[in-house]
This record gives structure tokens, sequence and C-alpha cells, in this order.
């Protein structure tokens, strides 16, 4: 009989989704000062050096456990794939790359308001993964799908919903994964 081994089998994404829940614990302890304060991008000055890390911690920040947990399930289901595929080290850059672009665009764009969390990271991850079977000579119909239904319905619901979730982080997100999926075509770790 075999013995049953427990691997860290994706340790940039098993990393991010830990350092994402202690985010989440210190928000709980410390009344939401630290989520604002390090994990959430909004209008502020320039000259303040948190800004720039606030372009990349925001990813990290979560609204409540429900929120960590619809970004986190989707991103544990397809992460390990993007991870095996393209290696750690790609996706980590994949994953810092989509928090500045979907923080600035935030920063830029959208001034009054706030943006926290992973949904930009995640549909980057969705988008990546689609470019899993992908060869020189095609695009697989599974790609052309994701960018229907999941962009599609983004932009959808950016032009004719009114809620609190940030549709232009989603389509950033899943932009930046047809750029990385685009230009990592045919390299694997």
């Amino acid at each position: 009989m075999k013995k049953l081994v427990i691997r860290f089998n994706a340790p940039v994404v098993l990393t991010f989704a830990l350092l994402a829940l202690v985010v989440l614990i210190l928000d709980g302890i410390t009344d939401g000062v630290s989520t604002s304060r390090f994990f959430c991008v909004y209008h502020a000055p320039l000259s303040d050096p948190l800004t720039y890390v606030r372009f990349f911690g925001h990813v990290l920040g979560h609204t409540s456990y429900t929120h960590y947990m619809g970004n986190m399930l989707l991103l544990l289901l397809v992460g390990p794939a993007v991870e095996e595929r393209y290696g750690s080290r790609s996706t980590l850059l994949f994953i810092l790359a989509t928090a500045l672009v979907t923080g600035v665009v935030q920063y830029v764009f959208f001034p009054s308001t706030a943006l926290l969390g992973a949904s930009g990271v995640v549909f980057m991850m969705i988008v990546l993964s689609s470019f899993t079977e992908m060869k020189k000579d095609g695009i697989p119909v599974t790609l052309i799908l994701v960018v229907v239904f999941y962009l599609g319905g983004e932009i959808m619901d950016g032009l004719f919903s009114k809620d609190n979730i940030s549709q232009i982080t989603h389509i950033v997100g899943g932009l930046c994964g047809l750029v990385f999926g685009f230009t990592q075509r045919g390299r694997r770790r």
C-alpha cells in the first residue's frame, strides 16, 4: 500500500491565498484600518509611498469572508494549472503585473471609488488557463468561449448593472490574461 503524501503543489497560488487570508484576519483585528491603509487602491497623493504599495497590495484585500472565498475558490481551481504550465516565477510575475495594471487603471480612471480584491487576478488566470491547450497553429474553442462568456458578460454587467463590483477590473484582468497567453504561447516552464 502506497503512503499518501500531501504536496504543496502550486506554491505561488497557495501562498497568495494564504496571504490574502492573513490580510482578511488583520482586517478583522484592526477593524478595517489595515485593509484601507495597505490593501485598497484609492486616489491618494502620488507623493504618499503607500500609494505604490496599494497598486500591488489591493489584490490581497477583501471586504468579507464571502468576497475572499468567491475569489479564492476560483483561484484555487484554475491557478494550479496555470502555475504548472508557466512555472512559479512566471505566475508570480503575471499576478504582480495584473495587480499593477488593475490598480493603476482604477487610480487613473475611477478616482472617486476604491478597489480591493483578487478578481482581476482571478480573471487573468481564468483566461490564461484557456491557453493551456493552445497550439501554434490554432486557437482553442475554450479560449473563445471564456472570452465571450466571462469578458462579454463583464462588459454587459458594466454597461447595465449598478453594483459594487468592479467590472473594469475583471475586464482588465482578462485582457492581461490574453496578453500573457499570447506572449507566452508555446513556452513551458
